[in-house]
């Protein structure tokens, strides 16, 4: 009879062999479930001491009904899929694993800003249709250290982000009410407020948490304000970006292209996605990756086992060293 059940609420890894070999020493039962959209979770893991999740949206509901859990812990940074509130309301303490993907980020947004830059997506359509000429360019290449670069939120995956590009030249800028101006400078980094980045930056790229604050944050005002010349980065959450405002400025010319790590509907928070729900997919001045800024192979095995020792510091009755607490 084992002593606790942890229940993984959906996971895309091969196995789950990682988290077994943390949590079974302790005498944990460690079950792997499917349920990606978060609907049903508490009917399949009703018994469960803790859940481990990944996708699945755990709202109030499905937390009132879980009543032997101790901890909810995510893979990942971010905890808006999951209603933290009523968790500790209920007994429950979450964790995420906030340091794992820092580096995965930021080179990833680079390359997606440096592609976008360079016109490389551009030209390597127009190679293929048999034009071979520098003059195929989307909108005409500028230097490097003649551009600004903006940074919306400026948190750990910016900082490091920043620290990266510095050495191409750029002028870089951030808005970031939350952190000041002095420490922004010693990284070499002028604080703007949002208009100003908006109106001057060549990149805007879009690094921040997602909150109510944060929604939208891209929308048809922002979208207007950007150069015309300009190019929009988002690797952070979907909802951030306001969809059908960027499917205007990149089909009435507003900007010259955008790259996300991820749409709006979240596509791996769903059952049946298809690219016809969104417009954005229909236009050659759109790039996507399936949510993969965070991804390498070290990546998700550090992310695995924090999110793993995690649960095992709480099963053991000790505090757990990544701890999210209300209102964060």
């Amino acid at each position: 009879m084992p002593k606790f059940k942890v229940y993984i609420s959906d996971y895309d890894y091969p196995d789950i062999e990682i988290e077994k070999n943390i949590l079974e020493p302790i005498g944990a039962e460690v079950i792997g479930l499917q349920c990606k959209t978060g609907e049903g979770l508490a009917e399949q893991a009703y018994d469960a001491d803790a859940i481990i999740q990944q996708y699945a949206k755990i709202t109030r509901e499905t937390i009132e009904k879980l009543k032997k859990c101790k901890v909810i812990a995510r893979y990942g940074i971010g905890v808006d899929i999951v209603d933290v509130e009523a968790a500790y309301e209920n007994g429950i303490v979450v964790t995420n694993v906030p340091d794992y993907c820092l580096d995965e980020v930021a080179d990833h947004a680079i390359t997606l800003s440096f592609m976008l830059l360079r016109n490389i997506p551009f030209y390597n359509a127009k190679v293929h249709e048999g034009s071979y000429r520098w003059q195929d360019w989307r909108s005409p290449i500028p230097r490097m250290r003649d551009s600004v670069y903006g940074l919306i939120g400026f948190g750990r995956i910016a900082q490091n982000l920043a620290r990266k590009i510095k050495v191409f030249g750029f002028d870089i800028v951030a808005y970031d009410p939350y952190v000041s101006e002095s420490y922004m400078a010693t990284m070499g980094v002028r604080k703007v407020d949002l208009d100003t980045l908006l109106r001057t930056s060549n990149v805007v790229n879009v690094l921040t948490p997602y909150t109510s604050e944060t929604h939208h944050i891209i929308n048809e005002e922002a979208l207007k304000k950007m150069r015309k010349d300009a190019y929009l980065v988002g690797v952070s959450r979907g909802k951030c970006i306001d969809n059908k405002a960027l499917y205007k400025a990149l089909t009435e010319g507003w900007i010259v292209a955008a790259a996300l790590d991820d749409p709006e509907e979240e596509p791996m928070k769903m059952g049946n996605w298809t690219p016809a729900m969104n417009p954005l997919f229909t236009l050659d001045n759109f790039f996507c990756t399936p949510h993969t800024a965070y991804v390498s192979v070290g990546s998700l095995n550090e992310c695995r086992h924090v999110a793993a020792n995690n649960v095992k510091a709480v099963l053991l009755g000790q505090t757990p060293p990544n701890l999210v607490k209300p209102g964060k």
